[in-house]
Parts: C-alpha cells; structure tokens; sequence
C-alpha cells in the first residue's frame, strides 16, 4: 500500500475543521469588573477556514507528485437526518480541499457482516486514505466491533483502541525526545478533541502551567481532550456525574472545556473572570 503520511495529516485537519464548525458556541473570556464579565466569542469558522486554506495546496502538491489525491471514504447506515447532515458537511468539506470523497450509504437493516466487508474493502483500497463511519449505528450492530475493523492507520475519527493507546503514550515518549505535543502532527487522534485544543491555541490561551477542567469523560471528546492538554503541561481535572461540589471545581478553572451534550448545564457564575470556555 502507497503510504502519504502527509495525506494522513491533511485528513486529520480536514476532519477537525469540521468539528471546528460544529464547535460554535466556544467562548472566551477577557476582561470583567465585579462579577460582570465582556465575553468575546471565538470565530470557530474563520480559524476553519485558515486551516482549510492552507490544506487545498498540500492536497495539489501530492496530486502533482503521486497522481492521484488523498481519498476520504465516508460510510453511513440509515437515513438518520442529523447523520446524513454530518456526512454531507465531510463530503463537502473535502471536495473543497481536493480530496478524493467516496461515500458507502448502506441501508438501515445490513448485516454486520455485510458492514463488515464494507469497512474491509476499503482497508484494502489503495486509494483510500482515511475512513469515517458515521455514528451512532444501529441499534443490532456491534459498533465496537466496527471500529476495531477499520485500519489504524485509515482511522480518521481516531477511535481505534491502537490510536487511542498511542495517544496515552506520545505524552512520554514525546518528553523523553525534548520534544513538544503539536496538535498539527498528532497522527490519527480524535477530531473534536484536537479541535478544542486548536480553538485553545488561536484564542492565545496558553496550555502549559494551566488548569483545565473537562467536564465529561466520554471517549470521543472528554478523555482524549484531557489527555492532549495534559501532554501539553496543564493541570487537568476530569469532571462527570460523580463530582462533588462541581460548581467549586469549575471556578477553579483557567480553561473549561464542557463536553456533556447538555445545553446550558454551566452556570454563568461558576466561571472565574479570564477563564476560556470551549463548549463543544
């Protein structure tokens, strides 16, 4: 298989530019007088867009150099709307930067094992750089069982126990070279957790010798958004269902990321002046 590690990149970034969209609601911050707060929101589809501008002349230079562009496989089960919405924002998103998008729509009621020889054929695909499978599946697939199908090195959404053990372990091994966690050069890590990190960055907040609090400690969003800013020198305190005096914990926070899919569960007075808010 003609590997381009460079095309592995350029998918991470096309797909977390995608989950920069979605994360429109992030805030931050700056300045406030007794109690009172001026809240500036960061422009999540400016700092999209430069990132996508930047990936459109990279994907042109490898078509130049190999003959073909990286390619970008999409499956989706079901007709759920809000799934095909998603799967329409990642087509569009990558016929824009100039990848090869090529999309599997499976009907409601396939088999796992027909998912399965889905998900294989495209591991086989030369061509094919990266996969996504939407989420949720239907409820009589073994999702887990899906994702632990697709290649490491074509997991784009990064879920694969390999990537994610690889996440747990660059924070060492990267010490142990002198050098730093970039978000740009991560390898195949989730995509809205590198987003947040990314927002973090372009708002100027600085990581190292911070305290970051997530709330929420899912798989897709709150452990590995724990793990990155960790790696990246802050304190972090990962907050769930269990957590006493939750409120307290939150106002101890430099940057709160809140990650629980719940509309406005944090309070307005649970966070300190200056504090950036990235709610996903």
């Amino acid at each position: 298989m003609l590997l381009f590690l460079l095309a592995s990149v350029t998918l991470l970034f096309a797909t977390m530019a995608t989950s920069l969209f979605r994360i429109s609601r992030a805030l931050c911050t700056t300045n406030s007088v007794a109690r009172r707060a001026i809240a500036t929101k960061i422009d999540g589809k400016q700092i999209a867009k430069d990132l996508t501008d930047g990936i459109r002349p990279v994907s042109d230079a490898i078509f130049e150099k190999h003959g073909r562009r990286p390619g970008l496989a999409v499956v989706l089960v079901g007709d759920r709307p809000d799934s095909a919405t998603y799967v329409n924002m990642k087509k569009k998103m990558a016929n824009s930067i100039g990848f090869n998008s090529v999309e599997r729509v499976l009907p409601e009621d396939v088999s796992q094992a027909d998912l399965l020889e889905c998900v294989q054929k495209l591991n086989e695909d030369d061509g094919i750089d990266g996969i996504l499978v939407q989420l949720p599946l239907p409820d009589h697939m073994d999702q887990q069982e899906i994702l632990l199908a697709i290649s490491p090195d074509k997991d784009v959404d990064g879920f694969h126990p390999y990537n994610m053990g690889a996440l747990v372990r660059s924070g060492e091994e990267l010490r142990q070279q002198g050098k730093p966690f970039d978000v740009r050069s991560t390898g195949n890590a989730p995509c809205t957790p590198l987003g947040c990190i990314e927002l973090i960055d372009q708002a100027g907040y600085p990581l190292e010798g911070s305290h970051v609090v997530v709330l929420g400690r899912s798989n897709i969003v709150g452990l590995p958004v724990a793990m990155m800013a960790l790696h990246r020198n802050a304190t972090v305190t990962c907050c769930h269902s269990r957590t006493k005096d939750l409120p307290d914990v939150v106002r101890s926070a430099d940057i709160l990321i809140a990650a629980l899919g719940q509309p406005e569960f944090v309070k307005g007075d649970w966070i300190k002046p200056g504090a950036c808010v990235i709610d996903v």
